[in-house]
């Protein structure tokens, strides 16, 4: 069973931090990823649980995304999403918002990675329950 309530981390790397909050709605799960200059909501993601396409012995997830003109955490936002749900096995709607003026490549690459390591903590915070 997995625990309920809210679950929060936090991670920095150079220049910025990046928080990741979990927040059980029922047996959904709402995930609001935040930080950089100024936490926004960039793009939404909701992934649906399904038997996978390739193996119905596992699970994936079907994914939509909305993103807010301008912005570029669609595809972090899906791949959350995704993860999580196929991970959790439940519906799971994640909101990405990280702003830094002016970022370059390798910054986006460290948010990035970041995020990926914040995930990583999270399921695994999940399964020890």
């Amino acid at each position: 069973m997995l625990p309920k309530g809210m679950i929060e981390l936090s991670g920095e790397s150079t220049g910025f931090s990046v928080r990741f909050q979990g927040i059980w709605v029922g047996n959904d799960l709402v995930a609001i990823i935040s930080g950089g200059d100024k936490a926004h909501i960039g793009a939404t993601a909701v992934a649906q649980p399904r038997p996978s396409l390739q193996n119905p012995e596992k699970i994936s997830a079907s994914t939509s995304v909305i993103c807010v003109l301008g912005h570029k955490e669609d595809m972090l936002a899906h791949h959350l999403a995704q993860t999580l749900a196929s991970h959790l096995n439940c519906v799971v709607s994640v909101s990405c918002g990280i702003h830094m003026d002016d970022a370059d490549a390798q910054q986006i690459k460290n948010i990035q990675s970041l995020v990926t390591e914040l995930l990583d903590q999270f399921i695994l915070k999940l399964k020890q329950h």
